[in-house]
């Protein structure tokens, strides 16, 4: 598990349009790393949705979105198409950007209980070190206060 203050581990996945993308190759920049459970669910969507609105303002603050799930590059591709996102969504399907972070966890759905990502946010300061971790995060508000949270230039 990631903590505050610490490096992360080198960390790389593909992208919903096929690039690799590396975290370390982020350095110099604020990077959200944000986890979310399914592409085109609702709470999902909201989320992307928000980030989008508020990416122009994170570009204005050096700042570098990244959005992960384990659906498939194809999925991550047409969520970004018809949600117009302007950031990377990783596709983690072997989930190893999951298990770096932690956010798999036994989650209760209908009385139904499963293993799945639980919506997490990750702020990594542009030394590559974690800054600000938000788990179990509620969809409003959570892009404004990570916004907030990210000093302005």
């Amino acid at each position: 598990m990631p903590e505050i203050g610490k490096k992360l581990p080198p960390l790389k996945g593909l992208t919903g349009d096929g690039r690799e993308l590396k975290l370390a190759s982020l350095k110099g920049q604020w990077v959200v790393v944000y986890f979310y459970p399914k592409d085109s669910t609702p709470g999902c969507t909201t989320e992307a949705k928000d980030f989008r609105d508020l990416h122009p303002d994170f570009r204005k603050r050096n700042a570098e979105i990244i959005g992960v799930s384990r659906d498939s590059q194809k999925s991550h591709a047409n969520f970004i198409a018809k949600q117009q996102l302007p950031f990377s969504l990783v596709s983690d399907p072997d989930e190893d950007w999951c298990r770096a972070f932690d956010v798999i966890h036994e989650k209760v759905l209908y009385g139904k209980r499963h293993m799945g990502i639980v919506r997490s946010t990750f702020l990594i300061n542009p030394d590559g070190k974690l800054a600000s971790e938000w788990r179990g995060v509620k969809v409003a508000g959570h892009a404004q206060a990570v916004l907030d949270a990210i000093p302005a230039s």
